[in-house]
């Protein structure tokens, strides 16, 4: 392959983004529907199930958002019956939120989805390529990491 300018390459990896995740979200658009829940929520509530439990201002931080805007989602999942909130009994400003067991199986079978779309998506290149992939995928996580 040619080299190419990072400019050039965002401009190639910005056509090619689109095409993934309308592959990707095939699947799980429709998973979701089924399961009335949206993006930003399943995200807060694979965050819960790592960390099994979080305040506001934690989900708030890791999504990006503001703490009133996680708010919001936070008050769909609890009123949807996905999550749980309670009061710290030390201090009554912080609300700890926790999935709920109907969170928690919903969260299972969204994931189970992704699973398998990313097998559908990844199963047309061959082993090596995935493997390398992986290995550039890994890479730039770290960096972000940082």
């Amino acid at each position: 392959m040619a080299s190419i300018s990072i400019t050039e390459f965002a401009d190639r990896v910005s056509g090619i983004m689109p095409v993934i995740m309308k592959e990707f979200m095939k699947g799980q658009a429709g998973d979701f529907h089924k399961m009335k829940i949206t993006l930003p929520q399943f995200a807060i509530m694979d965050i819960l199930e790592r960390e099994k439990e979080a305040n506001m201002t934690d989900l708030a931080k890791a999504m990006g958002v503001t703490t009133s805007a996680m708010t919001g989602v936070v008050d769909r999942l609890v009123r949807d019956g996905y999550a749980s909130r309670t009061r710290d009994l030390k201090d009554r400003r912080i609300v700890h939120i926790k999935l709920t067991p109907k969170g928690t199986k919903t969260l299972r079978t969204a994931i189970d989805g992704r699973k398998k779309a990313t097998i559908r998506i990844f199963g047309v290149i061959s082993q090596e390529e995935r493997e390398r992939y992986l290995l550039i995928l890994e890479h730039i996580k770290e960096h972000l990491s940082e």
